[in-house]
C-alpha cells in the first residue's frame, strides 16, 4: 500500500477557454505540491534545453509543421521523470483527442501510473465570453486577473509578485472566444466520453466562486491519492 501512495497523482483538467484551468492549477500546485504541465510550455522548455525530443520538436516547428503526438509524449515522459513531479502532475492542453488519450494511457502504464481523474469544469458559454473578454495576466509571474471579477488589491500592482506590467491576449474578444468555445465542444466531447467510459471522469461547477471550485478540486485530488 505504501508504494501506491508515493506515486504521483495524474490529473487532467478539461474546460473551455476562460474556465479557470490555469487559476485552479496554480492553487493545486500551492496546496498539494503538484506541477502543472502545459504542452506549450513543455515544448518551449525542451527546445531551450536541447533535449533529443526538444531538438526533434524544434526541427518540425522551424519547418512549419505540427509537432507529432510521439514527440509531445517523449517530452512529457522526460518531464515527468524529474523529481519535482513526485507529488503529482496536472495536465493542461493534452490530450486533446481520444487517440492522444490512448497514447497517454500507454505512456503512463509503462511507468506504473494511470489517470487519477479527468475533471471537466462545467461552465456556461455566454458567461465564458464575458469572463474571457475581460481577463489579463501579470507579465512577471502569470497570475490571472479580470476587469470585473478579480482585480489586484492595489490597482496596477500584482498581488503575487508586486509586478506592475500586465498582458492581454489580442484574441480575447467576444467573436474569437465564441469560435474557440464551439471548437472546444466539438473536439472535447469525444474525450469526455473516453474518460467517462474508463470511470475516471469527474465534473465540477466551474461557475462558482474560485475558492469553492478549488475546494471541489482539492477533494478530488485527495480522493485519487488516498
Amino acid at each position: 500500500m505504501s508504494e501506491t501512495t508515493t506515486r504521483p497523482a495524474v490529473l487532467i483538467l478539461l474546460g473551455p477557454p476562460g474556465a479557470g484551468k490555469g487559476t485552479q492549477a496554480r492553487k493545486l500546485e500551492e496546496s498539494f505540491g503538484m506541477v502543472q504541465l502545459s504542452t506549450g510550455d513543455l515544448l518551449r522548455a525542451a527546445v531551450a534545453a536541447g533535449t533529443p525530443a526538444g531538438m526533434a520538436a524544434k526541427a518540425v516547428m522551424e519547418a512549419g509543421g505540427l509537432v507529432s503526438d510521439e514527440i509531445v509524449l517523449a517530452i512529457l515522459k522526460d518531464r515527468m521523470a524529474e523529481p519535482d513531479t513526485a507529488r503529482g502532475v496536472i495536465l493542461d492542453g493534452f490530450p486533446r483527442t481520444p487517440g492522444q488519450a490512448e497514447a497517454l494511457d500507454a505512456l503512463l502504464a509503462e511507468q506504473d501510473l494511470a489517470i487519477g481523474a479527468a475533471v471537466s469544469m462545467e461552465v456556461d458559454d455566454a458567461a465564458m465570453i464575458q469572463r474571457v473578454s475581460g481577463r489579463y495576466t501579470c507579465a512577471g509571474c502569470g497570475e490571472g486577473y479580470h476587469d470585473a471579477f478579480k482585480q489586484p488589491l492595489e490597482e496596477g500592482v500584482c498581488d503575487k509578485c508586486g509586478g506592475t506590467a500586465f498582458n492581454r491576449r489580442a484574441d480575447d474578444n467576444a467573436e474569437t472566444v465564441g469560435a474557440r468555445l464551439k471548437a472546444y465542444h466539438e473536439q472535447t466531447a469525444p474525450l469526455i466520453a473516453y474518460y467517462a467510459g474508463r470511470d475516471v471522469l469527474k465534473t465540477v461547477d466551474g461557475m462558482g466562486p474560485i475558492a469553492a471550485i478549488a475546494d471541489d478540486l482539492g477533494a478530488i485530488v485527495k480522493q485519487v491519492t488516498a
